[in-house]
């Protein structure tokens, strides 16, 4: 029972999200409008994590399970697949090499902050 309510929560918000999105033409679809409710209520405390901490773990253990019907989905688009297969690697690899670079930067940049912040927090103690 626990785990159905907090579903139907994760529901809930998704759906405020699709209606959003239909009655105010936001150009952004309404499942990402519902994640960014659900994190704005969650950086709110509107909602506390441990409310949903069940059914996020238990979505994020079958994470894989989501990803089928799109694999099926590419099979019915083989032929172009087939005829673009290299731009398709190209563009991959290229995103994935740019990701890392900016993943890897963002990394940096805020191990320095930290450092800057505690050097600041220890000059203010003494």
């Amino acid at each position: 029972m626990k785990l159905l309510r907090q579903l139907l929560i994760i529901l809930a918000i998704c759906f405020l999200g699709e209606i959003l999105h239909r009655f105010l033409r936001i150009p952004v679809p309404g499942n990402v409008i519902g994640m960014l409710l659900l994190f704005g209520c969650l950086c709110t405390g509107i909602l506390k994590l441990d409310t949903i901490s069940e059914i996020t773990s238990f979505l994020m253990d079958h994470l894989a399970f989501f990803f089928i019907p799109a694999g099926v989905g590419l099979l019915a688009y083989m032929t172009i697949l087939k005829e673009n297969w290299a731009a398709i690697i190209g563009i991959s690899l290229v995103t994935t090499v740019l990701v890392m670079v900016v993943t890897g930067y963002t990394v940096q940049l805020s191990k320095r902050g930290a450092l800057r912040k505690e050097a600041v927090n220890e000059r203010t103690d003494r």
